[in-house]
């Protein structure tokens, strides 16, 4: 909204100061301390207003220590994350920009399905919460719909580089660009690092090329459901999911900054994406909303995201991959995610088959998500989540590097 006051004041006043709106960089940066400040000022208000109506955390007797004094915490803190992100968006962003708008209906969308969830666990005293298959139908759905979007909608392009060369090759006469609708994506440690999602069925036969999404939104559909799980598994512990998902998320704001700028992405040899730079305040107000969360997260936690914020921040972080032609780097930059994941399939799929097998089931880890194994090693959780937070820098750092190992 300020983006457009200060836009209209510019062109017809000559207010100033009012152009440093148009840039994003200015933006980002208000929009960062803005949300830090909404996220850490009302995020007591907010807590002690949970304190009041007695919404808490209900606990399961899973045998780790400190399990018991968690009992009663409030919960749906995602809420604060959920707030303290949408506030700064609508004053600083282009609103009439599309991947702002996905990423809008991303967070509303999965913060929907978290609240539900929450609503269930604790006023309808169901530990179970929202039934699985709802869940995994909501996560499908707005795979679908981001899919779709991103698919057909003619402002999610790619910057096309046209060269006209002599009949010898011998040097360039020109060169041009043009934006293209495309379903290419970004492939670490490959030299020509980018693969086509089309090809997939283009091999088929020319006319085929109309059928792209069939590959293209499935794929869409899997990342979104399998980041939004990987983040909701990892939180389990407190600050655990939080501080990891504020380092992703600022890696994948430097990948939208460098890849909606045509002088940067072009030096950088990164995929230009138009108006994809727009993110970066998007992300800037994201990361804010989450480390002032983590203010009231940390050991000993006053406050719970709930599936209200792992939900949701598994959504958010999934479509800016997506976005960004960056989701091949899934595995790396959500390395704690992926991990955790693959420990429950693990201890889940080895539990099965070893019951089936020897009539006893059988366990890989002590607990999973992975972090409770830790913790049934005598580990302290915050210890735990610190280490974890390396580990996701470490693999943050790993990840931009990516893009220049060829």
């Amino acid at each position: 909204m300020l983006y457009y006051l200060f836009d209209f004041l510019e062109n017809n006043y000559d207010f100033p100061g009012a152009q440093l709106f148009q840039y994003i960089s200015f933006r980002a940066a208000a929009a960062i301390i803005f949300s830090l400040l909404i996220s850490t000022i009302f995020g007591k208000r907010i807590i002690l207003f949970l304190q009041r109506k007695q919404i808490g955390e209900s606990v399961r007797e899973l045998g780790l220590e400190g399990q018991k004094e968690k009992a009663g915490t409030p919960t749906m803190g995602g809420l604060i994350i959920i707030f303290s992100t949408l506030i700064p968006v609508l004053l600083f962003t282009q609103l009439t920009n599309i991947y702002i708008i996905l990423l809008i209906v991303t967070t509303l969308w999965m913060g929907a399905i978290g609240f539900l969830d929450d609503y269930i666990k604790t006023f309808k005293k169901n530990k179970e919460g929202l039934q699985g298959k709802f869940k995994v139908i909501g996560q499908i759905g707005l795979g679908l719909f981001v899919g779709a979007v991103m698919y057909f909608h003619e402002d999610v392009t790619v910057r096309s580089d046209n060269e006209v060369i002599t009949e010898d090759s011998s040097f360039v006469i020109s060169k041009t660009s043009s934006e293209v609708k495309s379903t290419t994506t970004t492939i670490p440690f490959v030299k020509n690092n980018e693969l086509d999602y089309s090809k997939a069925i283009t091999w088929l036969g020319d006319g085929m090329a109309k059928y792209a999404w069939l590959i293209f939104i499935p794929i869409v559909i899997f990342i979104v459901t399998a980041v939004s799980n990987g983040a909701n598994l990892t939180d389990g512990i407190d600050g655990l999911a939080a501080g990891s998902s504020a380092i992703i998320v600022l890696t994948l704001g430097i990948f939208a900054w460098v890849s909606g700028n045509v002088i940067f992405s072009d030096y950088l040899n990164v995929m230009n994406i138009p108006r994809s730079g727009e993110m970066t305040i998007f992300i800037a107000a994201f990361a804010g909303a989450l480390v002032g969360f983590l203010w009231y997260n940390t050991y000993p936690a006053q406050i719970f995201m709930g599936d209200t914020g792992s939900l949701t921040i598994g959504g958010i972080i999934a479509v800016i991959a997506i976005a960004t032609r960056k989701e091949l780097l899934i595995p790396i930059l959500c390395g704690i995610f992926f991990i955790e994941n693959l420990s429950v399939v693990m201890q889940v799929g080895w539990f099965k088959y070893t019951k089936k097998k020897f009539g006893e089931g059988r366990r890989v880890f002590l607990m999973s998500p992975l972090h409770h194994h830790y913790q049934k090693l005598g580990f302290h959780e915050s210890k735990i989540v610190v280490r974890f937070w390396i580990i996701g820098i470490l693999l943050a750092v790993i990840t931009i590097v990516t893009l220049k190992i060829r």
